[in-house]
């Protein structure tokens, strides 16, 4: 399979090793706007995002993934590139441990030694990071990025947009509202609001952002 990957820092790396690690998996294009103009170094190209559709233009059922760990820069550049979900692939490390009743959405990325149990649910162009655990029955939603070793506990609901610290714990039954943070090494023993920032052990929401207060 043909892969073009957009974005080229260090959350790239990490997912072209994962590419690498697939026989039938292959770069065909590494795509950033630090790119001034498409070019060619031997079998990949390198180039702006705006070059995505002349790619496909080369390339039959090739297939995008964005290797960005910003939440909001992936959603705007799956809006201003207006391609179909299947044109994402999504990508699991051979030592993820993925249940069979899982769910994984497209555009999604589940990293080394993650472990995703029964009945979970995750969502389109979301990060699993390094050992992050999620637990029975969660449901993790679209643009959502799980930090290395955050635990998330059984039934958790963690809502679009949302960032878990590394190293952070939740425990189970609870809810994170859309586009909050959570920060490392925290330990969630309450539902989180939208639009929030919450710290410490346990956690306390310390900053409500602009969209929150506008609302």
């Amino acid at each position: 399979m043909n892969i073009v990957i957009i974005g080229s820092g260090g959350h790239s790396k990490v997912v072209r090793d994962i590419i690498s690690s697939k026989e039938d998996y292959c770069v065909k294009a590494v795509l950033d706007d630090k790119y001034d103009q498409l070019t060619s170094n031997g079998d990949i190209y390198t180039g702006p995002i705006s070059s995505a559709q002349h790619i496909i233009s080369l390339y039959e059922g090739i297939k995008f993934i964005i290797a960005i760990g910003n939440n909001e820069i992936r959603q705007s550049i799956v809006s201003k590139l207006g391609l179909s979900h299947e044109s994402y692939i999504s990508l699991v490390h051979e030592t993820a441990v993925i249940s069979p009743s899982a769910f994984v959405g497209s555009g999604t990325v589940i990293m080394a030694n993650a472990v995703v149990q029964a009945d979970a649910i995750i969502g389109r162009y979301t990060i699993i990071n390094t050992s992050a655990i999620i637990e029975h029955d969660n449901c993790i939603g679209d643009y959502v990025h799980i930090a290395p070793r955050a635990t998330l506990t059984g039934d958790v609901k963690v809502k679009h947009g949302c960032m878990i610290g590394a190293g952070a714990t939740i425990i189970p039954g609870l809810s994170i509202g859309e586009r909050s943070v959570i920060g490392a090494g925290s330990t969630v023993i309450h539902s989180i609001p939208s639009d929030c920032t919450a710290v410490g052990i346990p956690a306390k929401v310390i900053n409500k952002n602009k969209r929150s207060m506008d609302s």
